[in-house]
């Protein structure tokens, strides 16, 4: 029925809306900006009408949630950094109808989600930023799916994303992008010191690291990057403990994923952490290197297994 079209792993950065104002950084995110725009543009051509975003600023403690609303409008400032997003204006259409079937979908496969059609619950900046620069003429229909996940297992999260792409596939008459919106490694400057790591990682550490992902990305090497995600995800200082990636890879397939990353904005620091704009070709998939659900399972529950 339905079709994953595009999926991408992509920044977020605010300074990407302090990049248009007057001042002195005004025209540096530039190319993280044109990333965004090559995206937008490369969704249209594929006829995509809905973007799922997997958003590492929105925070849950428990389940996992998908917020559908019908429609999305506001003026937003960031709670993290309201001197870089400010009264940041924003409006785009919901979908309920494909986040319910999404929501329908990760419960059947065990993992629990629930889907917020009737709320006041806005998106998180890691929505609105890539929005406001792919979805300026509000196209897509958006649908936002909590990312920043502090109780989950990273196995589940990869089993969400695989259900989604089921949900699409065989439940719905249309056609989705999906989006991981988070950093790589995400090592703030200590404060006082952001102005000086304005462009830079916070270390040679991960910046090495980050780069070495990448390539694994590039090269196509699944099997040892899903294996060493959870470790990755702490040592690496992920962004949202790395939950918008493995829901990303398991709607590609997880270990078994055969396609190579295209990077469309190479990778950049920002104030310490890690950035990057890459598309992930969707090719088939039968889902036999999807985890089993976790938190569901009593057995695949323990006092370690915290990840």
């Amino acid at each position: 029925m339905g079709k994953l079209a595009l999926a991408a792993k992509i920044t977020h950065v605010p300074s990407m809306y302090l990049s248009e104002l007057p001042g002195p950084r005004q025209g540096f995110r530039k190319p993280a900006i044109d990333g965004h725009i090559e995206i937008g543009r490369r969704c249209r051509e594929l006829n995509v009408d809905t973007i799922v975003v997997f958003d590492t600023h929105w925070l849950v403690n428990a389940n996992y949630h998908v917020n559908c609303g019908p429609h999305f409008q506001g003026l937003y400032t960031s709670n993290e950094l309201p001197h870089f997003i400010s009264n940041m204006e924003y409006e785009f259409p919901g979908n309920p109808e494909l986040g319910r079937l999404l929501a329908e979908a990760c419960n059947r496969y065990g993992v629990e989600t629930m889907a917020h059609d009737a709320t006041t619950l806005a998106p998180e900046y890691g929505t609105l930023v890539p929005m406001r620069y792919m979805n300026a003429d509000q196209h897509f229909k958006v649908i936002s799916v909590s990312a920043l996940c502090t109780s989950h297992y990273l196995n589940d999260s990869a089993r969400l994303g695989w259900a989604m792409r089921k949900a699409v596939e065989e439940h719905y008459d249309g056609t989705v992008a999906f989006l991981a919106s988070g950093s790589l490694s995400h090592r703030f400057a200590q404060n006082g010191q952001a102005p000086e790591f304005a462009t830079k990682v916070w270390s040679p550490f991960l910046e090495i690291l980050d780069n070495r992902v990448v390539q694994m990305w590039q090269d196509g090497e699944w099997d040892d990057f899903c294996t060493m995600l959870p470790e990755y995800a702490v040592k690496g200082h992920g962004e949202g403990f790395m939950h918008d990636t493995a829901m990303l890879l398991g709607a590609l397939g997880w270990s078994k994923y055969d396609g190579k990353a295209e990077v469309v904005t190479p990778y950049f620091g920002s104030s310490g952490t890690g950035q990057i704009n890459a598309v992930f070709p969707v090719t088939p998939q039968d889902g036999s290197a999807i985890p089993a659900a976790q938190a569901s399972n009593p057995a695949g529950v323990t006092s370690t297994s915290r990840l």
